[in-house]
């Protein structure tokens, strides 16, 4: 059978995988919730859901550094891996020996379409057609801010780190009703406290993840942005393009109303 990435690379499998690595934490929990709990041998040190996947599954190292030995030994007859999160230097030497699905996620639509291929590729389409059906229609019913919000969300301290116009954090917010303030910049720019002062922020949004944020930090930024409201959300349902999808859009209108 022969199966498309978002890399557009093509992948022969000569039947339905059996032994699965995952390196991709909101893609690991994808898998569990296409019930796909004994075809999963291998996660990251990163794929904390489920719990009991993390606590069981054999670790193969980081997103960003992957164990390639440890690989070998689970002998994987497929490999899940993501553009962005996964690196090239990692991820290339494995495809010589072992079929990799790379995902390329920026856009809901991206995200869509990886849950339809992971399905495919992994004779799980009925659940992750049903799964795909529930996001859209949470989606469907999220209602936006009714005027655009000049918002700043982040991902880091010490230097400042904000999410970009390019990322799926930044379609989350336009989703949301917010409007991404550091969105004409690239990836995930880091900003001086002179330019948060003269953006017009009126909107901070203080990212669980990567970096932990807390309510210390919150007085920090206060006095940067004087006049900006400023709240701690849940970096995974801004982040996790997988199923956590499901759950994101009710999280998200508690953050809208909060």
């Amino acid at each position: 059978m022969l199966f498309t990435d978002q890399l557009n690379r093509q992948i022969t499998l000569d039947h339905p995988p059996q032994r699965i690595v995952s390196l991709v934490p909101s893609q690991t929990e994808l898998l569990y919730s296409l019930g796909l709990e004994k075809e999963v041998v291998g996660i990251t040190k990163f794929c904390v859901h489920p719990l009991t996947w993390f606590r069981e599954k054999t670790r193969v190292g980081g997103t960003k550094n992957v164990h390639a030995d440890i690989i070998r030994q689970l002998a994987p007859d497929l490999i899940i891996a993501n553009k962005e999160e996964n690196l090239a230097t990692d991820v290339e030497p494995l495809m010589k020996d072992y079929p990799v699905w790379v995902s390329n996620i920026q856009t809901l639509e991206d995200a869509y379409e990886m849950m339809t291929g992971i399905g495919a590729i992994t004779n799980r389409v009925q659940a992750a057609a049903d799964l795909t059906s529930r996001v859209k229609a949470g989606f469907a019913s999220l209602q936006p801010l009714a005027a655009p919000v000049p918002t700043a969300y982040f991902i880091w301290r010490d230097p400042w780190m904000v999410a970009g116009g390019d990322t799926f954090i930044h379609q989350m917010l336009q989703l949301c009703g917010f409007h991404n303030i550091f969105g004409d910049l690239p990836r995930y720019p880091a900003v001086t406290a002179s330019q948060l002062a003269g953006s017009g922020c009126r909107r901070v949004l203080l990212s669980s993840e990567p970096y932990p944020f807390k309510e210390k930090h919150i007085a920090e930024l206060q006095a940067i942005l004087p006049e900006a409201r400023i709240q701690l959300v849940d970096g995974e349902m801004f982040s996790w393009y997988g199923s956590r999808l499901a759950e994101a859009p009710a999280y998200f209108q508690s953050v809208i109303e909060n």
